[in-house]
């Protein structure tokens, strides 16, 4: 055979062997290789801002080793060494304790991408080495079964087996989920395969238990499915990905065993259900996982129903802050239009869960509401769940309060831990991902979804491409962006022009701006001003990029004033004030002590201030206002995430409106 054919024919081998063989190691771009748009990954994003690059370093400095001494005082990590020992007892009240160590070692793996620490580094790798120690032979990891099965730690789980009948409390899957989020982070961050290691073990087993012709039982809590899909991710291995999706099939399947019900999201098949119900925070979980089954398997059915429950949320049960899942009991979703304010729970984790999920119906889909959504919830209600300082927390986030309702679990303020302390520990891993959600990639397209000052590195269709991104967002409209693809290159340049500034509070009519339209957006490339047609939200550029081609984006940020739908009844005849994606909360040091009987009148003019002496610097809004008896007042409102910072009193997001020639009825 003569050498060149042979050659020709060894390339041609080992081309097909790369493309048919499943890809090992970390993708950069998770969940990315599930969908048609892939996000730019926070390891190729540096953030320059003031915003969030400051509460990043804060949870990398103070909320992270904050929260592993926390765990460490309370016996989550001495649960591991016991376990190894098989010595009890078992330290703690909840059956998802292990969960909290997987949790705040995500977030270090996170924070260790951007910014190397060898001592985080090594404390981590002790923990792992504990972790790994506690895994029974057969791959079994939840501590409080392995320490003693014959006893449980909280009074309403009946203690028993591994994977016995209560499966419906036991979190046995829960944990699973976090850890392998946790190995897949550790991974992707290190390259190193200790704790992933540990993790398909345990997914093997799981695999080897559950399935067609094995046991059939759902988790109670939901994440084990997004963890199952980032272990496929990380091997290749096709059977943790169908392994997810057979533990979503099986919810809702009443002909096979007794089901949860509606708290759990197991009263319907998962593609039957058409409305959000139940624990907020296992279903937006839930809701992650259907979307990354719908774009693994380009599965209409799956991808149907996910639309169809997102928008129930997004029509009916959404807070303005973002937040979602308005009842204590439960922490659950109410019914339609069932939104209190001052008992409000949106729990911090079910909003840290809502980014997710909306993070996902974006990949695939390219449309820019469900970045809207994301918008308010992380900059409003996500953010509100821990102080400026990273070492105390919010569990619920009400939307007012009288400084008397204990509403954080039996506190008036944010709390430095709780009995379950899943909140801090959500925040740990969550903040650092941030960056994650700012720009993506689609073929030829490079999209900008969120604006914060940062410089950028991708592929856009082969050709690499640098974004350096300047503002003082949120605080001021206006964003500058330098392209320089690595030579001059036709792409389509995605800009998100928020709906806030299209005159469209969230994509549902169940808010509404009660004032008449803010001033157009501005959009210029190198100084000329252009007016692209808008591409599902996006403003669509597409020209020959050279290096060093800047993109400028003016959005107006007047104070706007929403009202809602009026089948909200706590917010009728109320006004809540709103500047670019930040809710805005009235609170009693501020205003004389008292806000709750405030009334703003709909001809009051608001002025701004940017104060970086207030709250780690905010911008504040003022105006004249009266009380309800019509005595004249003075309002001055601060951004929502900042509030219960100088100590408990009165606070409202939603204030009386005051009649007027401008009012609008509903």
């Amino acid at each position: 055979m003569p050498l060149l054919h042979v050659l020709r024919h060894g390339l041609r081998l080992i081309f097909m062997f790369v493309l048919l063989t499943p890809a090992v190691g970390v993708a950069n771009d998770a969940p990315g290789r599930a969908y048609p748009i892939t996000a730019v990954p926070f390891s190729d994003v540096r953030l320059t801002d003031t915003f969030w690059a400051r509460r990043i370093e804060t949870n990398r400095t103070v909320t992270i080793p904050f929260g592993f001494a926390k765990s460490a005082e309370e016996g989550r990590i001495r649960n591991f060494e016991r376990a190894a020992r098989h010595e009890g007892p078992y330290e703690g009240k909840m059956p998802f304790d292990d969960t909290d160590v997987y949790k705040l070692i995500e977030g270090a793996a996170y924070s260790l991408q951007n910014h190397p620490d060898p001592e985080l580094d090594r404390f981590v790798d002790g923990i792992i080495a504990k972790i790994a120690a506690a895994q029974e032979p057969d791959g079994y990891l939840t501590t409080y079964k392995t320490i003693d099965p014959t006893k449980s730690p909280a009074e309403w789980l009946k203690p028993g087996p591994k994977w016995d009948l209560e499966l419906e409390g036991s979190h046995e899957l829960y944990n699973s989920g976090h850890l392998y989020e946790a190995a897949y982070a550790h991974y992707r961050a290190t390259g190193r395969r200790t704790l992933l290691d540990v993790a398909l073990k345990n997914a093997d087993l799981i695999a080897r238990t559950f399935g067609p012709g094995k046991r059939t039982t759902p988790p109670g809590h939901q994440i084990i499915e997004t963890g199952l899909v980032k272990l496929w991710e990380a091997t290749g291995e096709r059977r943790y990905r169908e392994l997810a999706r057979f533990f979503l099939d099986q919810r809702g399947r009443a002909a096979t065993r007794k089901l949860y019900g509606t708290y759990n999201q197991d009263h319907l098949p998962v593609t039957g259900q058409t409305e959000a119900v139940g624990h907020a925070v296992r279903a937006a979980y839930m809701y992650s996982g259907m979307v990354d089954i719908a774009a693994l398997d380009a599965d209409p059915l799956y991808r149907a129903a996910v639309e169809r429950i997102w928008d129930d949320v997004v029509s009916r049960k959404l807070y303005v802050t973002g937040a979602i899942g308005a009842r204590h009991k439960d922490e659950a979703f109410g019914d339609a239009f069932e939104l209190p304010n001052r008992t409000a729970y949106g729990e911090t984790c079910a909003s840290i869960a809502n980014v997710y999920w909306n993070q996902r119906m974006f990949l695939l889909s390219g449309d820019a509401r469900y970045v809207d959504v994301l918008e308010r919830s992380l900059y409003n209600a996500a953010l509100a769940g821990v102080s400026l300082k990273g070492n105390t927390f919010f569990y619920p986030n009400p939307l007012e309060s009288d400084g008397r309702y204990a509403f954080n679990h039996g506190a008036l303020s944010r709390k430095p831990w709780f009995e379950a302390s899943c909140c801090p520990t959500n925040l740990a891993r969550f903040i650092p991902s941030i960056p994650d959600y700012i720009y993506a990639v689609e073929g030829d397209a490079l999209f900008v979804n969120l604006f914060a000052a940062s410089r950028a590195s991708t592929a856009v269709g082969g050709t690499r491409v640098a974004v350096q991104q300047t503002g003082d967002y949120p605080w001021n409209g206006r964003v500058t962006l330098v392209i320089t693809p690595d030579a001059p290159r036709s792409f389509e340049l995605r800009v998100r022009i928020p709906g806030w500034a299209r005159n469209e509070p969230v994509p549902s009519a169940l808010y509404r701006y009660a004032d008449t339209a803010a001033a157009a957006y501005e959009l210029r490339v190198n100084g000329d001003r252009i007016s692209p047609a808008l591409r599902r939200g996006f403003a669509s550029v597409t020209r020959v990029w050279t290096p060093g081609d800047t993109v400028t984006l003016v959005l107006p940020m007047p104070v706007r004033r929403m009202v809602a739908d009026a089948r909200v009844v706590d917010t009728r005849g109320k006004v809540a004030l709103e500047r670019g994606p930040l809710v805005y909360a009235a609170e009693w040091v501020d205003n004389e002590g008292s806000v709750l009987n405030l009334v703003v009148p709909d001809a009051a003019a608001f002025k701004e201030e940017h104060r970086p002496d207030l709250l780690g610097g905010v911008t504040v809004v003022r105006t004249a206002a009266t009380d309800k008896a019509g005595r004249p007042r003075r309002l001055t409102a601060i951004p929502y995430y900042a509030w219960s910072h100088r100590g408990p009193g009165e606070m409202a997001v939603w204030l009386e409106r005051g009649a007027g020639p401008a009012a609008v009825r509903r």
